[in-house]
């Protein structure tokens, strides 16, 4: 395991970080699965998405305020953008859960392959019917290309 995958106690860490290297994020904890969705934005993005937390499980370091965030339609979500590469690095909920917490996700892809490879994927029909699709037993590894 290399150091963008490590065990920290018990539990592991996560991270990735765009083209250029000026954003990064962490995902603290085991990465139950990685959502491909076919939604009008995700598809085009080609994304693979990890779920959780603002400053929870998920964490993301911009020391040169190098994000740019995209909003449609409703404004639900934010997609955020490094301005410097163009690399998706996470979307994020615009409003809060009444619990205050801010659901937020991370773009897998920009993780190293070896470290994310054996992640279950789950497709989600964003286009459509707005529902998880049957697992079918790929991993991150199998749409990796």
């Amino acid at each position: 395991m290399d150091d963008n995958a490590k065990m920290v106690g018990a539990h592991k860490i996560t991270r990735g970080s765009c083209l250029c290297g000026r954003v990064h994020w962490e995902f603290r904890g085991e990465i139950s699965d990685a959502t491909i969705c076919n939604c009008t934005a995700c598809r085009r993005y080609g994304v693979l998405w990890a779920y959780d937390y603002e400053d929870h499980g998920i964490s993301i370091e911009d020391p040169q305020d190098q994000l740019v965030g995209y909003q449609r339609g409703s404004n639900v979500l934010s997609f955020n953008f490094c301005k410097t590469c163009g690399n998706l690095v996470s979307w994020r909920r615009t409003k809060a859960e009444g619990d205050g917490r801010l659901r937020i996700a991370v773009n897998l892809r920009l993780a190293e392959p070896a470290n994310v490879a054996d992640i279950p994927i789950v497709r989600f029909d964003g286009l459509h019917s707005f529902d998880d699709l049957p697992m079918d037993g790929r991993t991150v590894k199998d749409v990796w290309f």
